[in-house]
């Protein structure tokens, strides 16, 4: 209840502050672009950041707990604030204590993590600038500017394995400092934003605060054709699903479904992550769906092959045609809430090109001791239009765009009359 009323307290501080945010007009959203880091597989994303404002190259988390940045490298900024302790901002992020900070020990410590190593370390709790692009409904290409953004000061070892130039990460999880509630108390919005991943390292994806819109073809909004699906509470930050059963081509695979619920530990479950690049399933769940996938495949004269690392089934691609939807493999069913609420999962998210003649599963053995049973990884994401909505806790998804003959590559950011809608 205490820190229900803190948090209470903290929003209102934030809107009620004449220097909290900067725009002539209020914006009905705020975008972040997101580009796919050829190396890594990453998907980044840049804000403007400090003053004087500039480009800053972050990992997109979308389980992160706040947004961290390395700030012992060249980190100037004249508008830099350290949050100091037993403040109401630094109850807000969950301080793990007041002192031993790597900077300054009267600041709030906060631990933050690289979710890409799992290393993990305090970091200091700081205020700066961020501005993003914006629209208020008649104008696009401006800028929304928060002057007391609340991020963590992270140092430079935590930056290990993160693509090149990055200098942080960007979390978009359930905490109370990640982006999307931040900006949700900044800017008035409606506790929800939207993610579409880009399929491809040459395009362009997005991450949509606020209110839609979502126009990927002329005239139409896709937020209009959304499945909906309950977000599983959890004790972490992060975000998942109820997964009740897995089908092929219709059929129903046989594996341990108690595996698919989520324990008040937080064990088990099926979680969303833009860190991990292939799904990942349990190795008990991976060796039945594997088998079950195979099976499908031959009977439809698909032609096995040698296997190419990290990937378990593998298939010769002469025989496969292609579709608008990728290639045409057996489809993959995430059966949800009901046998009629299901996320599809057809070529194009589910193998991945290895060779120009071997196409592979691209789904992983994840262990048989892993927390969560499944995660459903970059590419199961990508070219799907994803709407995580905080207030009443529900996800709503498009179930690929493939189908429709668009890509994430396609949002038109051109203004939008509403009533045209």
């Amino acid at each position: 209840m205490a820190s229900s009323l803190h948090f209470l307290l903290f929003s209102s501080l934030l809107l009620i502050s004449p220097s909290h945010t900067q725009q002539s007009s209020i914006p009905d959203a705020t975008l972040l672009p997101i580009t796919k880091d050829a190396e890594t597989l990453q998907y980044l994303t840049h804000i403007n950041h400090k003053t004087p404002l500039v480009p800053i190259k972050l990992v997109l988390d979308l389980g992160g707990q706040f947004l961290w940045v390395d700030c012992d490298s060249e980190y100037v900024s004249s508008s830099h604030r350290q949050v100091r302790c037993h403040s109401l901002q630094c109850s807000a992020a969950k301080a793990t204590g007041c002192s031993g900070c790597f900077r300054n020990n009267n600041t709030c410590r906060i631990l933050l993590t690289n979710t890409v190593t799992s290393k993990a370390t305090n970091g200091e709790l700081a205020e700066d600038v961020i501005a993003l692009q914006s629209t208020d409904g008649s104008k696009t290409g401006q800028t929304a500017t928060i002057k007391s953004f609340l991020f963590s000061c992270a140092p430079t070892f935590l930056l290990e394995r993160l693509a090149s130039g990055v200098k942080g990460m960007a979390g978009l999880g359930r905490n109370r400092i990640a982006l999307p509630s931040q900006l949700a108390t900044g800017f008035g919005f409606h506790r929800k934003f939207a993610v579409c991943l880009p399929s491809s390292t040459t395009s362009k994806g997005v991450v949509f605060f606020g209110e839609s819109p979502y126009m990927l073809l002329p005239n139409m909004d896709f937020s209009k054709s959304l499945i909906y699906t309950p977000l599983v509470i959890n004790p972490s930050d992060e975000y998942f699903i109820g997964v009740k059963w897995i089908k092929i081509n219709g059929k129903r695979v046989s594996l341990n479904t108690s595996m698919l619920s989520i324990d008040k530990e937080g064990v088990g479950g099926t979680k969303l992550s833009t860190i991990v690049p292939y799904t990942t399933l349990e190795s008990s769940i991976y060796d039945s769906f594997v088998k079950a996938f195979i099976k499908v495949a031959i009977s439809l004269n698909m032609t096995r092959v040698a296997s190419v690392a990290p990937f378990g089934a593998c298939f010769s691609s002469e025989n496969i045609a292609s579709t608008g939807v990728g290639p045409a493999v057996p489809i993959i069913d995430l059966v949800l809430q009901s046998e009629m609420v299901y996320w599809r999962i057809y070529g194009g998210n589910s193998m991945v090109r290895v060779r120009n003649d071997v196409l592979c599963l691209g789904f992983m053995d994840g262990g048989s001791n892993t927390r969560t049973s499944i995660v459903l990884g970059g590419h199961q994401l990508e070219n799907n239009l994803l709407q995580f909505d905080l207030a009443t806790s529900r996800l709503g998804f498009s179930s690929s765009l493939l189908i429709k003959q668009t890509t994430c590559s396609n949002f038109n950011f051109d203004p939008i009359r509403k009533e045209s809608l």
